[in-house]
């Protein structure tokens, strides 16, 4: 039996091994790549470590292109996003959760079936309203297409969160002489903010990476989000690979150093609801 035991621990560890080098090659390869000199970066075969680490793709990322202009549309646009869907999407969720009215799992089903449509099948609709009220090429009008994906996904978690918070407290403070809302921002509120924290991240991680509405509600190239100014590198006759490489790492490192320190709050908030008790 303890032979067996044995066996089966390192078969587990053995798969979680291969597994994780299958999920992090990417990110290797292009960390790799961002630091080979350029004469190895098409070599054949290929290096799979450089000789010489070489920093001169990260200098022209922000020395040749407005890379910084990127980063900060993305940081509005994703934060202000982040804020919007919080703040609208937490008193829906605590409607839902704790009044009592009928149609209530409708509403959330059909809220969260809003979100399953792609993105290029809504586009052109979304398109033609911001040409109407002159939102194109502005951190409005992506902030508020961006909700359209980000509120169900914070609605349905939140959702979760106040469904695990006891009734008695809210009613004791109802007693007291709270108001529904007093009840909500003193009592309700700060016992929903992991979920709210949660939420937050993960709301903040779809707008950061978001693609599509950007490459095409934004077209001038001081109002582009990092994903889209990313692709926007390769020219007519060059494909500059090295520095595509380094922007890729620089945006996609705080994202991993975010998610790694704040992964049992977003556990939390992925599985809040799943068990009763």
């Amino acid at each position: 039996m303890e032979n067996k035991s044995l066996l089966n621990q390192i078969l587990f560890c053995t798969f979680v091994i291969l597994f994780l080098l299958y999920i992090l090659f990417p990110f290797l390869w292009q960390f790799m790549t961002s630091i080979k000199p350029p004469e190895q970066l098409f070599s054949i075969p290929p290096r799979w470590i450089p000789d010489r680490i070489f920093t001169g793709y990260y200098l022209s990322v922000f020395t040749k292109r407005p890379f910084l202009v990127y980063l900060k549309n993305s940081l509005i646009v994703a934060s202000a996003t982040t804020f919007l869907s919080l703040f609208v999407s937490s008193f829906a969720a605590y409607a839902i959760a704790r009044l009592k009215f009928r149609g209530k799992a409708l509403i959330l089903a059909l809220v969260l079936s809003v979100s399953m449509f792609p993105g290029i099948s809504i586009i052109s609709p979304l398109f033609l309203f911001l040409k109407k009220i002159n939102l194109l090429n502005t951190h409005l009008g992506l902030i508020l297409t961006y909700t359209t994906f980000t509120i169900p996904l914070s609605l349905w978690i939140l959702t979760s969160f106040f469904r695990e918070i006891p009734f008695e407290l809210e009613e004791s403070a109802k007693v007291d002489g709270a108001t529904p809302m007093q009840a909500f921002l003193k009592i309700i509120f700060p016992l929903a903010a992991p979920g709210m924290f949660t939420t937050a991240i993960l709301t903040f991680i779809a707008a950061w990476n978001e693609f599509l509405f950007a490459l095409v509600f934004n077209t001038k190239d001081l109002m582009r989000t990092v994903p889209v100014g990313i692709a926007m590198f390769p020219g007519e006759h060059e494909l500059p690979w090295g520095d595509i490489a380094a922007a890729s790492v620089v945006v996609t490192v705080p994202l991993i150093v975010m998610v790694l320190i704040f992964q049992k709050r977003i556990i939390s908030g992925l599985t809040a609801g799943a068990v009763k008790g």
